[in-house]
């Protein structure tokens, strides 16, 4: 493999990957941005309907030596790969301090149908979930307890925001993901695929401790986790089968999404 030529920063390349910081432009091209060697290095390995998800690959020259598997994997792969200056990454980028190496990829969203023909047993649903920070880093516990799937509502985030990304830590590569699903159509489906549905609420009149207890846990379960400032409409919580609150056996106010996400998930897999 021969040394990839360092591009020029006016390229209609590094144009195309620079407008991907957009969401129109990623919805148009079906295109997003995954940063640093973790992301990029998962996204060589994944493979959507057949074809790699990695389309371009851009590095600097220190970071293509840094990381030579990669840019080799990105190469067989049938990637663009190309370097360039630091400048030219940090325009790209999205990152205060980027790593020097960007990948563009293509959408690999999962049909919400292929996602329940699957018959999953444990989902994160994220109804009216707006910080990309937060919906990245749900992605990833749910990654880390084993889930089969996250669904994103019509009303939250984009999941191909660059922060999204980034908070995942390549956990995006890693399981199906629908988006753009109305959350009563997210329930729905769940409890005719066997789910049992649980919405995550301060509120809640159940108790994820006592549902532990009781041996409530053991199926097949969905949890809907809800917006970071006011959490789940009424509506939304009448769709469950329960509303279960995460207890808070020391001084703290209160758990932050992520959190409370994190504990959801960690008692569910068990």
């Amino acid at each position: 493999m021969g040394t990839p030529e360092l591009i020029s920063p006016r390229s209609p390349r590094v144009a195309a990957a620079r407008r991907l910081a957009r969401r129109n432009f990623r919805g148009k091209e079906r295109r997003f941005i995954a940063e640093g060697p973790q992301a990029v290095r998962e996204a060589v390995a994944h493979r959507g309907g057949g074809e790699p998800t990695l389309t371009e690959l851009f590095a600097t020259p220190e970071a293509a030596e840094r990381y030579a598997e990669i840019v080799a994997a990105a190469h067989a792969a049938g990637a663009r790969v190309h370097t360039a200056d630091a400048e030219t990454l940090a325009d790209i980028s999205q990152t205060v301090t980027p790593q020097g190496i960007v990948g563009v990829c293509r959408f690999l969203d999962s049909p919400f149908e292929d996602i329940l023909a699957a018959r999953p047993k444990l989902v994160a649903v994220l109804a009216n979930v707006r910080d990309p920070g937060n919906a990245g880093t749900v992605l990833r516990c749910a990654d880390a307890a084993g889930a089969d799937a996250v669904v994103l509502t019509d009303a939250s985030v984009d999941l191909y925001n660059p922060k999204s990304v980034r908070a995942s830590v390549g956990s995006l590569f890693h399981l199906p993901v629908a988006v753009g699903v109305p959350v009563e159509r997210a329930v729905r489906g769940l409890a005719e695929a066997g789910v049992r549905v649980l919405a995550a609420d301060g509120a809640g009149e159940r108790d994820l401790d006592g549902e532990l207890d009781g041996g409530a846990m053991g199926g097949p379960t969905a949890w809907i986790f809800g917006n970071e400032a006011w959490g789940l409409p009424e509506e939304t919580r009448a769709l469950a089968d329960e509303v279960v609150r995460v207890p808070i056996h020391g001084r703290a106010e209160s758990l932050n999404l992520a959190t409370a996400a994190a504990v959801c998930r960690s008692v569910t897999s068990t």
